[in-house]
């Protein structure tokens, strides 16, 4: 594993230390999953599919899997008070 260096400004740093210890991990733990998404999510610019590349669907369901790991992450969960009522569910001019 290779070490790398980061300036960063000190309230960005104090935030950052701030929301690691949110998410029980560590600033190098953040930075290294960061960048691990920015290979993989690499397009490659020209859109011309490799062997490697992945389809929509399996692209959709990598976000999928994301945003689950987040919502674990966090620890937030879903609160039943987040919960639409039906009326609000099946409310169509809300949503126009």
């Amino acid at each position: 594993m290779r070490n790398i260096t980061v300036s960063v400004d000190d309230d960005t740093y104090r935030q950052s230390r701030i929301r690691a210890a949110e998410l029980d991990t560590s600033v190098s733990a953040l930075v290294r999953s960061f960048l691990e998404r920015l290979v993989r999510d690499r397009s490659g610019g020209s859109g011309a599919r490799g062997p490697d590349a992945e389809t929509e669907g399996e692209r959709r369901g990598r976000l999928l899997d994301e945003v689950f790991e987040d919502i674990c992450a966090t620890r937030s969960g879903f609160r039943a008070g987040d919960n639409l009522s039906r009326e609000a569910l099946h409310d169509r001019h809300a949503v126009r």
